[in-house]
């Protein structure tokens, strides 16, 4: 058995309030027997005290690099970009398993530097469903922002800026409000509806007053037949919530949104899975990722309405203190059994998951020449 010990590092992503650790799961882990370190962070939705009066060390913003290479430091979000080798065990979402971009430089850092990766996005239970997940608050904000940016559409505006909500009641309200006090009228269809990130935003449509007639809701049985699907057309939200792992056909294209012309209603897009850079990207309508500060973007056309993708990749950020506790509440007992990673099956399972990406990253790279590093 190793230490019982962890670092929790800020987060640099902007924008990025959510926290793997709260300071009630810390808490659960010190009475386990854990030291918890915790950078002091501005941006995450939890003071600085609220760690320390729980227990945790408090160290300095962004000092993981310099921590003894026996503790393993926790995160959310990828890494800010650099070349330099990794020493460390992190865990954390990288976002390097699937071809996205850059995916083998980010690898080569840890077999260069010795370090090893858990990815929070693979750690999986014995049925191989993963052991946490922010999807229901994904779906839920997704479709949320997907109706706050109709609702800015229908005023001929562009969907301004987006700040957190203090709670799941204001960001209903607020899209209540931004429609005209309810949704009754709009039409969406969320494909995906099964898993937890689509039932999200199926929830959000019934709270803000969508008709439930007006709620779509496909799934494995609805896409079987393979896309793009003229269903999309007639729309007003199309939220795209599935698990992309291999090549699919494409839900909708250029030619086919050209093709409808006048006679399309969809208006947005959200591709709450935000693929962007997946080679399987079943949305080929757009390849950029928006922002909080802007997001939106416009998908060019020769004709038709307005229409806008929505491609935040950390859309659960918006209710940033229900998302974290839930996230962590689900993977605090997995953690528990970190100091068993050797044995324990969830952590094992993810380092031979690891240990076969490091040896196709090394291949790619080779091939490639010299490691790129990203922008």
């Amino acid at each position: 058995m190793t230490a019982k010990v962890f670092w929790l590092r800020c987060e640099t992503k902007e924008f990025e309030h959510r926290s793997a650790l709260t300071p009630s799961t810390a808490e659960q882990l010190i009475k386990d027997g854990f030291t918890i370190y915790v950078e002091r962070d501005q941006q995450r939705i939890f003071d600085d005290e609220e760690f320390e009066k729980v227990g945790c060390k408090l160290v300095p913003n962004s000092s993981w690099p310099s921590a003894p290479l026996d503790i393993p430091i926790i995160g959310l979000k990828e890494l800010p970009p650099s070349n330099d080798p990794l020493p460390h065990t992190h865990i954390q979402f990288a976002h390097c398993y699937k071809g996205q971009a850059g995916w083998s430089s980010i690898l080569s850092r840890f077999q260069r530097g010795g370090g090893t990766l858990y990815d929070l996005e693979f750690l999986t239970d014995a049925t191989g469903r993963r052991v946490a997940a922010f999807g229901f608050h994904a779906g839920f904000a997704g479709a949320a922002v997907g109706a706050l940016a109709l609702a800015s559409q229908k005023q001929g505006q562009k969907l301004g800026p987006l700040k957190p909500y203090p709670n799941e009641t204001a960001m209903v309200e607020s899209v209540r409000a931004a429609l005209g006090g309810t949704g009754k009228g709009v039409k969406a269809l969320v494909i995906g509806a099964l898993g937890r990130c689509g039932r999200g935003a199926v929830d959000l449509f019934r709270k803000i007053g969508l008709e439930e007639d007006d709620i779509l809701k496909w799934d494995m049985a609805e896409t079987a037949k393979g896309g793009p699907f003229e269903e999309l057309l007639g729309v007003d939200i199309f939220v795209n919530c599935i698990y992309l792992s291999s090549a699919i056909p494409h839900f909708l294209t250029k030619q086919q949104l050209e093709a409808a012309g006048t006679q399309r209603k969809l208006s947005v897009v959200v591709d709450v899975s935000c693929d962007t850079t997946n080679p399987f990207n079943p949305l080929p309508i757009y390849d950029v990722n928006t922002t909080f500060a802007e997001p939106t973007v416009p998908v060019v056309l020769s004709q038709g309405p307005p229409l806008s993708v929505v491609s935040i990749d950390h859309l659960p950020t918006l209710l940033p203190r229900e998302a974290s506790e839930q996230f962590s509440s689900d993977l605090l007992p997995s953690l528990k059994e970190f100091p068993q990673r050797e044995t324990a099956r969830v952590w094992t399972d993810a380092k031979m998951l690891f240990d076969s990406k490091v040896v196709e990253a090394v291949a790619d790279l080779a091939g490639a020449g010299a490691p790129h590093i990203p922008e």
